[in-house]
């Protein structure tokens, strides 16, 4: 009798999930190593980290993110953070981009809230953001004052 089995499994994806492996297949070349190969499509400044691909709703790339290298030397409100994004050079990143943070750039982020660049929709007077310890979202008012990083798209 033999030890192990050997079971054919056939999986079939989704629509969705083609779009978004031809976009990353696209993103990333055909290499080996697809990590290395995203970074290096990308130039980096001393400091910064690669965070990966930003994909639209249809699963197209729409951008690469680049966590920059400057943070700000204390919290901040929300509108002096969109500022002091702006003033080095970047922005702050859209929730969708603060998960792609958290996923792939964690070991460079405070476990601290992080202001979004994105305003709640039913009140104008809050904006969203990241809690860098768990990745929850979740928003407060612009008046309070957070942590914020700044990130490049290429």
């Amino acid at each position: 009798m033999p030890s192990s089995i050997t079971i054919p499994i056939e999986i079939q994806l989704t629509e969705r999930s083609q779009s978004i492996l031809a976009a990353l297949s696209g993103a990333i070349g055909t290499t080996q190593e697809p990590a290395t190969a995203s970074a290096s499509a990308v130039d980096l400044q001393p400091g910064e980290h690669y965070a990966g691909v930003v994909l639209d709703e249809s699963g197209q790339v729409v951008h690469h993110l680049v966590l920059m290298a400057q943070r700000p030397d204390v919290k901040l409100k929300w509108q002096e953070a969109m500022d002091w994004a702006a003033s080095v050079g970047g922005a702050l990143p859209t929730r969708q981009e603060q998960a792609l943070l958290y996923a792939n750039c964690k070991p460079h982020l405070k476990p601290e809230w992080h202001w979004s660049s994105e305003t709640h929709a039913d009140d104008a007077s809050y904006a969203w953001g990241c809690y860098f310890g768990h990745g929850g979202q979740g928003y407060d008012h612009k008046s309070c004052e957070g942590a914020a990083v700044a990130v490049r798209r290429v």
